[in-house]
Formats: structure tokens, sequence, C-alpha cells
């Protein structure tokens, strides 16, 4: 089998046009070596789009030469195309293209947070299998690239293929296909990834996987108003987004910050839900706002919204969530499941999935 240090003695033979290996000048980025498969990404500035075209050719020949490599995935983050020829008299720029369909894929949707820790990637996951079980065709895309926790959430494991090298294929777990960064790196692996590599990740997730024909594909973003909410808005046609919060005030704010972002972009907002809204003791019955109520209503309503759910704060979601099963697939008829089931049949009902 190939070694990493098989492949980057290997990599250091490839020249970049300053004369220095791809490796000594900091081009190669990401280097993932997996069995027969070598991943990694070349950081470039896109007026070198062209050049590299070919030096990434050369990596892949010699690597694909070396002696247990089977599969090579080279991802250029600065691909672009030229700027035109300067005019001799003024014109009109040509208009950017906008946002794409992606192929096989009838909707999306962006379930986002201002803020992390309110539990969108469990209440994405669970949206996600409560779709599928409602008979629609479902893809979830883990764009949460510093924090990916759908492989463990729907119970996940091993690596996509790649059988052309260009082309990846999902996997698939509870009705749901589903891509990650998390299924690239190892568990405990960081992403440390700047701003270019990660539009170039979410990209390649978006546009180079097989999704295959689905009904919907639900994007689970990081929290905040950064690259990646900014990419995917321009970069694909996204039918709304949902937002998850909290009800307390602290997450509130941030919430605000999320949908002013959105309306920005023009993506429109489908509604909103509140998690954590109440805890019912499993013991004794009583029932505690351990975050607050009502404050996600209140602010749905503020904004012209609908409030699709109120997902209270139990010990078996996140059970289930941490087991592989999110509590639609392993408690459907519970209260909170149900729940979840109200947002599914909510978004049905809007015509986006």
């Amino acid at each position: 089998m190939a070694t990493r240090e098989s492949v980057l003695e290997t990599l250091k033979t490839i020249k970049d046009p300053s004369g220095e290996d791809i490796v000594a000048s900091g081009v190669m980025r990401a280097l993932n070596v997996e069995g027969g498969t070598v991943r990694f990404v070349m950081e470039i500035a896109p007026s070198q789009a062209k050049v590299y075209e070919g030096i990434q050719a050369q990596a892949e020949t010699a690597l694909k030469a070396l002696e247990g490599v089977e599969t090579v995935s080279i991802v250029l983050t600065g691909h672009s195309a030229q700027p035109a020829p300067p005019q001799l008299k003024p014109s009109k720029p040509a208009e950017p293209a906008g946002p794409q369909k992606i192929p096989g894929v009838d909707h999306i949707i962006a379930i986002a947070s201002g803020k992390g820790g309110v539990g969108k990637s469990t209440v994405s996951a669970n949206i996600a299998c409560a779709l599928a079980q409602q008979g629609r065709r479902v893809g979830l895309l883990d764009a949460d690239v510093y924090g990916p926790s759908q492989p463990r959430m729907l119970g996940v494991s091993g690596r996509p293929a790649s059988p052309d090298g260009k082309t990846i294929l999902p996997m698939r777990n509870h009705g749901v296909t589903m891509m990650s960064i998390g299924l690239m790196t190892n568990e405990d692996q960081a992403v440390v990834w700047r701003g270019p590599m990660l539009m170039g990740a979410l990209q390649q997730m978006m546009m180079q996987v097989q999704w295959g024909a689905l009904d919907v594909l639900l994007v689970d973003l990081p929290p905040g108003t950064g690259d990646v909410q900014m990419t995917l808005s321009q970069k694909a046609h996204v039918d709304g987004a949902v937002i998850v919060s909290t009800p307390q005030d602290v997450a509130l704010l941030d919430a605000r910050k999320g949908i002013d972002m959105f309306n920005q972009l023009n993506v429109p907002i489908l509604g909103m839900i509140e998690n954590m809204s109440t805890h019912v003791c499993s013991k004794c019955g009583h029932e505690e706002h351990v975050f607050g109520h009502g404050g996600v209503k209140a602010e749905a309503e503020k904004v012209g919204v609908p409030l699709l759910s109120e997902i209270p704060l139990t010990l078996d979601i996140r059970l289930a969530a941490d087991g592989g099963a999110p509590i639609v697939v392993s408690q459907p008829d519970s209260p909170s499941a149900q729940a979840f089931h109200a947002v599914a049949k909510a978004l049905v009902d809007k015509g986006v999935a």
C-alpha cells in the first residue's frame, strides 16, 4: 500500500511555475492517503488555472504510477474562467453566471443557525429521515466543514467511492443519501482550511457527487454568516432556508443576523424552528423551560415567517443522534419524532420538498 511519505516524495518531483515543487511551495494542501486512494487540494490563484491543469495532470499520472495507488482525486480551488482581454472601447461587462441547479435535484433547502450549539445538525438529520419516511427522495449535504456530525448521526462510516477519480458516490442510510467532509477525513482530524479551500470543497460536494434523482437536498450549514453560506446561495439555486434557534435572547440575536444574510442573498425564509423549547422530567413529569419559551415564535411573527415546530429538549433525542439512528427512526411514534414530522409535512405542503 502507498504511504503518506511515498506520496509526498512523488509530489516533490512535480514543479510549479516558480520552479519549486508543489509541496515546498505550499500549493498542495489537505493531503489524505487512505488505502489505495490519494486526495488533496491545490490552492492556486484563478489566473493560474490553465497552467495548473497541466500540473494537475502530471501529478495524477505520477501518483497512479506509484505502487499501491488506485484512485487519485485532486481539486483546484482557484479554478475559474480567465478574465476577458482588454477592449479597445468601453463595453458592458458580461453578467456573472447565476445560481445553478444541481443535476437531478428538484429542490434545495438550507438548514441554518446564527449561533452554534442550538442543535441544527440534529434537526437536519431528523427532518431528512422524516421526509424519507413520508415518501420523499432525500439527500443531506453536511456542509458544516469544521464540525461535520452527520456521519455519526446517520450511522454512516467508510469512505465514498470514486470510480473515475472525479465523480463521488455518496453514502446512504435510513432512506437518506448523504455526503459529508467528515467521510473524507479521520474522525479526530481537524479541517484547517481557508476560505478558497472551503468554497472549492463545497462546490465539489454539490456538483461532483452523484446525487441521483432527489425531490429535495437538505444542506446542513455551519453556524454564522460566512463563506459556506455565501457560496451555497451564489452557486446553487436554493429554494429556501429554515432557521433553527433556541428560545433565549443570545441565540435569537444571532438568528436575526442569519435571516438578514439570507434576505441579502435573495433566499426565502421558509420558517423557523424553536429547538430545546421545553424539558419534561422523565421521572416526575415536571415541565421546565430551561432556555426560556416562545422567543422563536415571537421572532417568527416579527419577521413574518411561520414557526414550523417547537422541538423539546429530551435525553432520547440526544441518545438517538449519538447512536446513529435519529429519533424519527428509532422512536417514530414518540412526541419528539412527531415534532420533526410536522416540519417535514410543512415543507412538503409548501412545495419545496
